[in-house]
């Protein structure tokens, strides 16, 4: 504790005296491992111009060291300054011309640059000399993949993968690829020769798991996982991802559990504490869930799917004001999600702030015009209102957008006989009939009078004895 104390003050001393020869423009004297650690203090601030100016005076100090090279190149990188880093990357190339560290990150500055045959050119350079092969292979991946070339970013990860069965990015671009070209399920293969070789790796296991997740193939998934977790009960991504997996077959108790144990090995943090709500939410325990979810937000004040929860566990504790407010909350932090905006129409038409909640219904319709629910909802306001027309205008927008949903046949015959416009609404029964016969009992739930639907029902068995 000493021994931490002591460099900590040492440091800031360090960078007390950096500044202050900045102030008198006199510069004294560092050692390399100085530098490095003052331009290390600048990176972890973000202060990059900060982190230029100490790179610039070290070098002027130490002209020939690559370190320092690539110290700069990296800080003009973060600047976006791509050209400016190349030129130095390509310098200390010259100084040590296989330097594995600039061979590697010269790569790197050309697949942010796009330059894709250059930075593969780069890269299997560097896979001769560099030691961190995996992460060699995971980049060259990722130019490939960048090339929309997945045949080559497949086996560039799968070679990653084979070097470091724990690098979880090269995992992840590996499974994204393989489902691009469709041969996500012939992989499997591939995972469980790591089980093969190791039956005790809970890595291997566990990876084995994201590819039956990401098949939909929840019950493998959650089998693999199991097998992980069993291998290492502090396994917390393990437990994570297989109460996703009980989550999605509905099984929200056993997805509690996992929450549960990911906590207890991982620790806190807003994204946990988010899903631990979720389960309670599915498991309609309200109160427990909000507060999770008013955990989640006390650690992360932009967590916006913990405001939409817990706006909505609010409104069925029949809350409606307090879940609205909540729910704003999460609209603000994202304006572009359908599911915020369909929840505040919903809401508000519950409170009774009909055009808010109709304005409400207009965006989500901006965001996800192919939900039928919320054309039927949304009409629905207008037809209570009597509001005819304007209902008949909004199932027909929707039709427009969905010309085979039965439903929005159905929905707009009903309001069209409302409106007095007979004719008009039994060539859209018509329609719907053809769409879908067995559907037809919906439309008797606007008529509640039997005069009505004996007329309906007329017309609905003539259509029957008349279709071939």
């Amino acid at each position: 504790m000493g021994d931490s104390f002591k460099r900590r003050e040492e440091g800031k001393e360090l960078i007390n005296q950096f500044e202050e020869n900045l102030r008198n423009k006199s510069y004294c004297f560092f050692d390399i491992e100085a530098y490095e650690e003052i331009i290390d203090h600048y990176l972890e601030r973000g202060n990059f111009k900060k982190a230029l100016k100490a790179c610039d005076i070290a070098l002027e100090q130490y002209p020939f060291s690559t370190e320092l090279r690539l110290e700069k190149a990296q800080i003009l990188t973060n600047m976006q300054r791509f050209d400016e880093s190349l030129e130095l990357l390509e310098e200390a190339g010259n100084l040590q011309p296989n330097d594995p560290d600039v061979l590697f990150y010269s790569g790197s500055v050309y697949s942010l640059m796009g330059k894709y045959d250059d930075a593969i050119e780069m890269f299997n350079r560097a896979i001769h000399v560099c030691e961190d092969r995996d992460e060699v292979y995971y980049h060259m991946g990722l130019a490939y993949q960048g090339m929309g070339k997945y045949g080559e970013a497949i086996d560039c990860y799968r070679e990653s993968i084979e070097i470091n069965l724990n690098h979880e990015n090269a995992l992840y671009e590996l499974a994204y690829c393989l489902d691009m070209i469709g041969e996500l399920e012939s992989s499997i293969t591939f995972y469980k020769k790591f089980i093969d070789a190791d039956p005790y790796s809970s890595s291997a296991w566990y990876n084995l798991g994201i590819i039956y997740n990401k098949l939909e193939k929840f019950e493998e998934a959650i089998q693999a996982y199991d097998y992980a977790t069993v291998i290492d009960d502090e396994f917390a991504s393990a437990w994570f991802n297989m109460g996703n997996s009980f989550m999605n077959l509905d099984k929200y108790a056993d997805a509690l559990r996992c929450y549960e144990k990911t906590l207890d090995a991982e620790g806190a943090s807003a994204e946990i504490y988010n899903y631990i709500g979720s389960a309670h939410e599915k498991l309609d325990n309200y109160g427990k869930a909000i507060t999770f979810y008013k955990k989640a937000v006390k650690l992360d004040q932009l967590y916006d799917q913990a405001y939409f929860g817990l706006g909505c566990c609010l409104i069925r504790q029949d809350r409606a004001y307090e879940g609205i407010h909540f729910l704003n909350k999460a609209l603000k932090l994202d304006a572009e999600n359908f599911e915020y905006w369909l929840a505040v129409a919903d809401a508000e038409y519950q409170v009774g702030n009909v055009v808010s909640s109709l304005e409400a219904y207009y965006e989500a319709s901006l965001l996800n015009p192919e939900h039928a629910a919320m054309w039927l909802d949304w009409s629905l306001i207008l037809y209570d209102q009597g509001n005819y027309d304007e209902a008949i205008d909004i199932v027909m927008n929707g039709i427009e957008e969905l010309p085979e949903e039965a439903e929005l046949y159905y929905r707009v015959t009903a309001y069209l006989i409302a409106n007095g416009k007979y004719k008009e609404a039994f060539n859209f029964l018509e329609n719907a009939l053809i769409l879908n016969f067995d559907m037809h009992t919906l439309l008797l739930e606007f008529f509640p009078k039997l005069e009505t639907q004996k007329a309906l029902f007329k017309v609905i068995e003539q259509f029957r004895k008349e279709k071939p």
